[in-house]
């Protein structure tokens, strides 16, 4: 095992930090301005007179709930669904995950027997460590949620399968694909048992966050078993409602928000949506066709995409590595793709660390942020996210982590703790 520097040694190290006067944000996963600039050409698009679609509607105009056919189809193979069962929204895809929460708590979805909010108490799985916005759509609803531990493959599925015979579990997220934080990706076997298990409320949802199907940081290409046919096949066809977005494909302010699911489901969406609002900016739609054009565009788009992230969540690991490594008082995600790494600390070290981070100029996510409520009964995880700083602010950022991390495990040392992560 690699040794610790002395605690006074790394007190020094830590103060010449400080005096070079940081200032760094590491607390979201937002493009960079360089990624933004990928998408610059979108701003002088569609152009002067160019609002007419493939069947010729004036994209101007008021109408068009669904989407426009083009954009459908462009994003069909992404969410797994033909063009007829995929909406596009506007910009949030958040939003269309929390619009659907409203309309089941207001009139409950297809297979409901009263809407969820007549029910006495309903629940969502969560798999932890898992995204915080998702948390906060249950909490801001007062919907119980219900930890489930995450694996290398995905959600423990014997976990989920036991909490989801319980009649008051309405539902569960999951990011499928490069999971936020932790970079896993399901495995067809997680998947299939989420497709074919059974459920005590008949009007269960999963609702399958796919935020990073295209976002990858190597050419490997991973195959995530398509939910939407696993749930068909397994008899549960209205189980799940698949969302997507170009948040961080084109503009994140911008962008597109998409879902797919069911023909009753999306009946249900469009049914309700269309009272919410006559329909969304279609001008929007047809620039990102016209700028996207089809698959080889949105793949060569994605590219640019990697070469400027891969660098970042490279000097992020290499960083930690040469100053953590063999130390035992961490452990981190090396993940192929997302927007994220995922930090394990020594228990009871992750609150000590953000906070001696933000004495140092770097804003970290707030410990806890892992889990609903935002309490991480351990205090030991951290999520990073280097997407945003410039290179050079990231290599800075990550020596400030790793400095972080040894004071606060030699500190919890001192005071009695192990200083060291779980075996």
């Amino acid at each position: 095992m690699t040794t610790i520097p002395a605690l006074g040694d790394l007190q020094a190290r830590y103060a010449a930090l400080q005096e070079r006067g940081l200032k760094l944000d590491m607390t979201r996963g937002k493009p960079s301005p360089e990624q933004l600039d990928l998408s610059e050409g979108l701003l002088t698009l569609p152009g002067n007179r160019d609002h007419r679609t493939e069947s010729g509607e004036d994209a101007r105009n008021y109408g068009g709930v669904q989407g426009l056919a083009e954009v459908r189809t462009l994003f069909a193979p992404v969410l797994g669904a033909p063009p007829e069962r995929v909406v596009v929204g506007n910009n949030s895809s958040l939003a269309l995950m929390h619009d659907c929460i409203a309309y089941a708590l207001l009139k409950g979805a297809p297979g409901s027997a009263r809407p969820w909010s007549k029910e006495e108490e309903i629940r969502f799985l969560c798999p932890v460590p898992g995204y915080d916005r998702h948390f906060a759509l249950c909490e801001t609803y007062g919907i119980g949620m219900v930890p489930v531990p995450m694996r290398d493959d995905g959600p423990d599925m014997d976990v989920v399968e036991e909490q989801a015979r319980d009649h008051r579990v309405k539902g569960m997220w999951a990011v499928p694909q490069y999971s936020n934080p932790g970079g896993e990706t399901y495995s067809d076997a997680v998947v299939e048992r989420l497709a074919r298990m059974a459920t005590g409320a008949p009007d269960f949802r999963l609702f399958w966050d796919n935020a990073y199907a295209l976002h990858h940081l190597t050419e490997r290409r991973p195959s995530l078993r398509n939910i939407l046919d696993a749930c068909a096949e397994a008899g549960h066809p209205d189980r799940a409602i698949v969302f997507a977005s170009t948040s961080k494909v084109t503009l994140a302010g911008a962008g597109l928000a998409m879902l797919a699911s069911s023909e009753a489901n999306v009946r249900w969406y469009l049914a309700n949506a269309g009272k919410r609002s006559i329909g969304p900016d279609k001008l929007n739609q047809l620039r990102h066709a016209r700028f996207l054009r089809d698959q080889a565009g949105l793949d060569a788009l994605m590219d640019g995409h990697r070469r400027l992230l891969a660098p970042k969540f490279r000097a992020v690991t290499e960083t930690l590595g040469r100053h953590l490594g063999g130390t035992g008082v961490a452990r981190w995600s090396e993940p192929e793709g997302g927007y994220f790494i995922l930090l394990e600390v020594p228990e009871g070290c992750a609150t000590r660390v953000v906070k001696l981070a933000a004495a140092c100029g770097l804003a970290l996510t707030p410990a806890g942020a892992t889990h609903p409520y935002g309490r991480d009964p351990q205090d030991r995880l951290l999520r990073l996210a280097p997407s945003y700083p410039s290179l050079a602010e990231v290599e800075a950022a990550a020596e400030v982590v790793a400095t972080c991390v040894l004071l606060a495990a030699v500190e919890s040392r001192e005071n009695g703790g192990s200083g060291q992560v779980a075996a």
